[in-house]
């Protein structure tokens, strides 16, 4: 079909239709813009998201690394990033393959159909030229025919009347010649412009109208497979990075394969495992036997009664932050210290268990689980847990329990090992340099290297040093790490015989709410002898005498009122009495005073009037 012999009359209308595939070519043009601005948004969209759920720098981030759940989601979170790359490759193709191509065809298409169409219309307005020439000679020639003819037959009527004379006649009969001549002249001239417009129009309709509808056809024709190939493009950008996606997928999907629940687990318990022992069997208390108690001692010693063959220290429960919380679940209300007397009043502790008394004297279970609360380690109880929980905590960690704390150490002597290993390479190689400057005068001066290998020798000094005492810190917390020996019940007999030093080790560390301090000197004893403790032929005491040291004295303090201190861990002492200060007020309202090197207590922080050295406000 060819729209020059078909369409030969339809120039309007393929002047509309040539403009309408022009303006879809711009919408389709428009569509592909849009599409490429979506994915554009989309790919900025998706990194955002990735990008939000980035890990941030902080410890807490880095300890969620460790889990494989938590790689998995970041792996994720890479290739879903990759994955908006792909987005944003769609987004350039279908911009430079298909948008900018467009437009600059669309341009192409605009003149080129220009140029058509006024070709069509310079050939409609010649041949419409023609006709009006042609038509002009007709009326002409119908013209002079008409007055020819009435000069024929004015002639006739003058050459038959006898009364005109013969002049008149004759120039009636010129008349009549001229006007013949002039309509076989306008015949003539007729004729010629009607063969000449028939030639026109012929060569118009046959001729130059097809060859520009040919080519207007041409032209629409290519639009229509230019948008076939944009479409093509436009499904085959998407098409090209489907590998990479699929690549993006398929990493997606390794890491939700790469999942392993019981190495998360695992991983828990190295993270939060603390050293710890459970709690042994709580005991039954036979009330009917007669029990008694020291001030000094706080835990209770039964006579006649066994323990259960067992290790009795080990830590209560130390998930639960709150000691004095767990008391009272399991026993009486905790009773506050005693209001300070407004006047002279009888002995704060004249009644019996009243509200004064540090313990209520007739619990036994609270005493049992002074026992627990009061073993080794102390230094990793649940006060020591509580501060260590914010800040970066003391240099030898031990804020930290001690199954977490040794491997804070150790972690920390193989990064100081490290160093020193780097720092020995670095050596090396200046000593290298120095030979050759030695051996070779001329490439440098040996003495330049010496500053560096000095600076080098003593950070290694220092390294080194840094090494000795955490290995000091290490060694410490090995041996006071329960063992697995340690965890297999003992005699009753030897449980016997350590329950007097448990005890009397244990109340120095415990005040009379039932809550305990860390030691103040293993620090300082630490720093001072980096070599570790030998051990003791007898684990038991060793542990139990190695963390009982006696405190120092931070201060000293003036009695305000008497106070007679009946009751367990605490000590009797008088108005105005002065007593020095061993440990501070922990919040409980209690504070813990010596009176000679072996007698201490706790006395109600009210009653007396503290006076703390500056050291020891400073620390």
């Amino acid at each position: 079909m060819s729209w020059g012999s078909e369409l030969w009359d339809q120039f309007d209308n393929l002047e509309k239709h040539t403009q309408w595939g022009i303006e879809y070519l711009e919408k389709y043009t428009k569509f592909v813009k849009e599409r490429s601005e979506i994915e554009t948004n989309y790919a900025k969209q998706i990194r955002n998201l990735s990008k939000k759920y980035q890990p941030k720098k902080n410890s807490r981030e880095e300890e969620e690394s460790k889990y494989t759940f938590c790689r998995a989601f970041l792996t994720t979170l890479n290739e879903l990033n990759d994955y908006a790359g792909q987005h944003e490759v769609i987004a350039e193709n279908l911009t430079s393959q298909i948008v900018s191509e467009l437009s600059r065809y669309l341009q192409e298409l605009k003149s080129e159909r220009k140029s058509h169409f006024h070709d069509g219309r310079k050939a409609q307005q010649h041949i419409e030229s023609s006709w009006k020439q042609l038509e002009s000679s007709k009326k002409r020639f119908e013209r002079d025919c008409k007055e020819a003819d009435r000069a024929q037959q004015y002639f006739e009527k003058m050459d038959a009347d006898i009364n005109v004379t013969k002049a008149d006649v004759e120039k009636a009969r010129q008349q009549a010649q001229m006007r013949h001549q002039m309509a076989s002249d306008s015949k003539s001239d007729y004729s010629a412009y009607l063969q000449k417009f028939n030639q026109e129009q012929n060569e118009h309709y046959f001729t130059i109208i097809p060859n520009i509808f040919q080519k207007l056809q041409d032209m629409e024709e290519k639009r229509i497979e230019r948008i076939g190939v944009c479409m093509t493009t436009f499904a085959d950008v998407d098409r090209q990075v489907l590998p990479i996606v699929g690549k993006c997928l398929d990493g997606m999907t390794k890491a939700a394969e790469s999942i392993e629940p019981k190495t998360d687990s695992k991983q828990v318990v190295e993270s939060y495992k603390s050293g710890f022992e459970p709690p042994g069997d709580v005991e039954f208390e036979d009330y009917g036997q007669a029990m008694k108690r020291t001030a000094s001692e706080t835990s209770l010693s039964r006579e006649g009664k066994e323990k259960p063959a067992g290790k009795s220290k080990g830590k209560l429960w130390p998930f639960i932050k709150n000691k004095n919380k767990l008391m009272s679940l399991l026993t009486s209300p905790h009773q506050p210290p005693p209001a300070p007397p407004a006047t002279s009043p009888p002995s704060p502790s004249a009644v019996p268990n009243d509200s004064q008394s540090p313990k209520q004297q007739k619990e036994p279970l609270s005493h049992r689980l002074n026992d627990f609360m009061a073993s080794k380690p102390k230094m990793h109880c649940l006060r020591s847990l509580r501060r260590g929980v914010s800040g970066s905590g003391p240099e030898d960690f031990s804020h930290l329990p001690p199954e977490q704390r040794r491997k804070k150490l150790q972690a920390k002597l193989d990064e100081l090992n490290k160093d020193i290993q780097k720092e020995m390479d670095q050596r090396d190689a200046l000593t290298k340099m120095k030979d050759v400057y030695v051996k070779n005068p001329q490439m440098g001066d040996p003495a330049s290297v010496d500053p560096r290998l000095s600076e080098i020798s003593q950070t290694i000094e220092k390294l080194q040093f840094e090494v000795q005492k955490f290995e000091g810190w290490l060694a410490e917390v090995e041996e006071r790490m329960p063992s697995k020996s340690d965890t297999q019940r003992r005699s009753l007999y030897e449980t016997q015989n350590n329950t007097a030093v448990s005890n009397n080790c244990a109340q120095d560390r415990e005040s009379p709410d039932g809550s305990y301090t860390e030691e103040q000197n293993s620090e300082t004893q630490v720093k001072a002898n980096i070599a570790p403790n030998p051990t003791s032929t007898t684990p038991e005491f060793d542990d139990e005498f190695d963390d009982e040291e006696t405190l120092p004295t931070i201060g000293t303090c003036k009695a305000l009122y008497p106070f007679e201190g009946h009751n367990e861990g605490t000590i009797a002492v008088a108005e105005g009495e002065l007593l020095f200060v061993i440990e501070e007020d922990k919040g409980d309202g209690w504070t813990r005073v010596r009176r000679n090197e072996d007698e201490e207590g706790y006395v109600p922080t009210s009653y007396v009037e503290v006076y703390l050295e500056t050291n020891a406000k400073d620390s």
